[in-house]
């Protein structure tokens, strides 16, 4: 352990109570030892020193910084709950909240350190000794247990050192060096970031670690699918709610709440904001406010997500009438939405352009759209690159890869992902809607303000792709069956 004579700063509040002489000796003394169970290991820990391997052999003879990230304030004194980087994750296993500071480093010998602050001592005589009480950031009375550098080390398979130790690492002169910049102020400041000539160089890291991620193995499939399965029981639980939310004067809030309970209790919490959109709010594409009433005239847009405690989320949105079924423009609407993900999920395979379960979707929705005569030009000429006139009512993309992140593996090369090609082990969302807003004067008055969205989760396979939340319904005979069971 680092033996600096200094006392560490302790992070406390303005209306924290002094401390004594005699309370911080006393604090120091008859603890009894509560070491962590010897026979743990992370979640994941048979898979990671394969992805650690992957990425050292990409970048032969150089050193990889990769940091957790550093906690964000809420308010005044008060963090937002912390949640490591996605790549730090991946290749630790490490997903808690006390992995607030850690960085993991490949040395070009192809070693991995992994740099952390551990658990402080309870005692005199050392830099560390109130942490533990006082530290409202990172003291065990505050905010929980962390581990020892061995016990980390039991934990990951991966050689540990001190954090305090990070800044002599970095110190004089240095190997080639990449770094996962803009994660960890602390660690950009010790490497020189951001520097026009180390940014070339980090952004190709930040790629290669996404393009790493982009096919799941097994073990992340399985994760993914546990994801899936909690978001199918907070959907159920939605429904379950919609007799209290259509009482009360923020029915949207209230299910918003309804979903989010269910993944805090089954997981590590929501993958991203819930969207819980009634009436036209659902016609905003991102409506997070949830702030809105419900009126059982209306069709309510839920897209959420359980995420994991490994940190995998899911990523589903279903269209559901609030009275429990469609009325016949609702349907109209619905249906053509619904016959767009078809074609988009039947163009899944192996091989295919990634974009092309897009183009097949939105084909489906021009033509209709064309049918409806809301389209004043032909579906083939609104099609074209330099016309997309559809797009008026559609808007955004039909799908994205997912994973760690709702939308996975982003600092991918366009060559690798967006103008890539599908392969077997990808997760990806097809998820392609219609958003009428209510004050399009293009649109005949019946259709304004109805927003739809058909999102589901889907892996790529040998010969096509499964739907991994097929659990939910998405016909709208299958939807209304289901909403009348679970409503009985």
């Amino acid at each position: 352990m680092t033996t600096d004579p200094q006392p560490r700063p302790l992070n406390t509040g303005s209306h924290d109570l002094p401390v004594s002489p005699a309370l911080d000796a006393f604090m120091g003394t008859a603890w009894a030892a509560t070491p962590l169970p010897a026979s743990d290991r992370v979640a994941g820990y048979q898979v990671t020193p394969a992805r650690r391997a992957r990425l050292a052999a990409a970048f032969p003879g150089e050193r990889l910084i990769i940091p957790a990230g550093q906690l964000k304030v809420r308010t005044n004194d008060c963090d937002h709950r912390f949640r490591p980087h996605s790549a730090y994750a991946w290749l630790t296993g490490l997903t808690g909240e006390e992995q607030v500071g850690h960085v993991l480093v490949f040395e070009p010998t192809g070693e991995t350190v992994l740099y952390l602050r551990p658990r402080s001592p309870r005692g005199g005589g050392s830099p560390y000794g109130s942490e533990f009480y006082r530290d409202r950031r990172y003291g065990e009375f505050w905010v929980g247990r962390r581990p020892d550098l061995a016990e980390a080390e039991q934990l990951t398979g991966i050689r540990t050192a001190h954090l305090d130790d990070l800044a002599k690492l970095l110190t004089g002169s240095q190997p080639p060096t990449r770094v996962l910049a803009g994660v960890d102020q602390a660690v950009d400041a010790l490497t020189g970031r951001p520097s026009a000539q180390d940014t070339e160089r980090d952004d190709r890291l930040a790629g290669v670690l996404s393009e790493l991620r982009l096919v799941k193995d097994a073990w992340e499939v399985a994760q993914l699918q546990l994801a899936v399965d909690h978001t199918t029981t907070g959907f159920e639980d939605v429904v379950r709610a919609l007799p209290a939310a259509l009482r009360h004067g923020r029915g949207e809030r209230w299910l918003e709440g309804t979903f989010n309970l269910r993944a805090r209790a089954e997981g590590n919490g929501t993958g991203y904001d819930t969207i819980v959109a009634s009436g036209a709010h659902a016609c905003v594409l991102h409506w997070i406010r949830n702030d809105g009433p419900l009126d059982a005239s209306k069709l309510l847009l839920l897209d959420a997500g359980v995420e994991t405690d490994t940190l995998y989320t899911a990523d589903i949105t279903r269209t559901l009438p609030l009275s429990g079924t469609f009325s016949p423009v609702q349907r109209q609407v619905y249906e053509l939405v619904l016959a767009a993900q078809d074609a988009g999920i039947a163009a899944l395979r192996p091989g295919a352009s990634f974009r092309d379960f897009h183009r097949a979707g939105m084909r489906v929705i021009a033509e209709g759209l064309a049918e409806w005569g809301v389209l004043k030009i032909s579906a083939e000429e609104a099609l074209q690159e330099d016309s997309g006139l559809y797009r008026r009512y559609t808007l955004c993309s039909s799908g994205h890869m997912l994973g760690l992140d709702v939308h996975d593996c982003a600092k991918a090369r366009a060559q690798t992902y967006l103008d890539g090609v599908l392969e077997e082990g990808q997760v990806l969302t097809v998820e392609p809607g219609l958003y009428l807003q209510p004050d399009d004067e293009t649109l005949p008055a019946e259709l304004r303000g109805i927003g739809v969205r058909i999102e589901d989760d889907l892996v790529i396979t040998a010969d096509g792709a499964r739907l991994m939340s097929g659990a939910l319904p998405r016909t709208v005979a299958g939807i209304e069956e289901w909403m009348g069971g679970l409503l009985a």
